[in-house]
């Protein structure tokens, strides 16, 4: 295997790690329709704001979304707009019920 090979799927792999928690799922799915506040997945999720806000940080380490700064509120969304479309095919095949 060359060297940029196995840089790419190295990358892959921890896109694939970043998802694989079911907590970061969940805001990944949260994010397809439209941005959320950091305060909205503490509320919603009853974690407290420095888990959330790690959870947030794996994912943005991998692309998968990007955040905007707005006076004390950062708020979330998608960046890896891909990822819809691997989260509905598995839907489709009932993988995840």
């Amino acid at each position: 295997m060359k060297a940029i090979e196995k840089r790419r799927l190295e990358n892959l792999s921890a896109i694939f790690k970043a998802l694989s928690h079911p907590t970061r799922l969940w805001m990944v799915e949260e994010l397809i329709d439209t941005e959320r506040c950091v305060c909205e997945f503490v509320e919603a999720s009853h974690l407290d704001f420095s888990t959330v806000s790690k959870h947030l940080s794996i994912l943005k380490q991998v692309h998968i979304v990007e955040d905007d700064k707005r006076g004390k509120n950062v708020y979330y969304r998608l960046e890896a707009q891909c990822i819809i479309h691997i989260i509905d095919c598995l839907k489709e095949q009932r993988i995840n019920q």
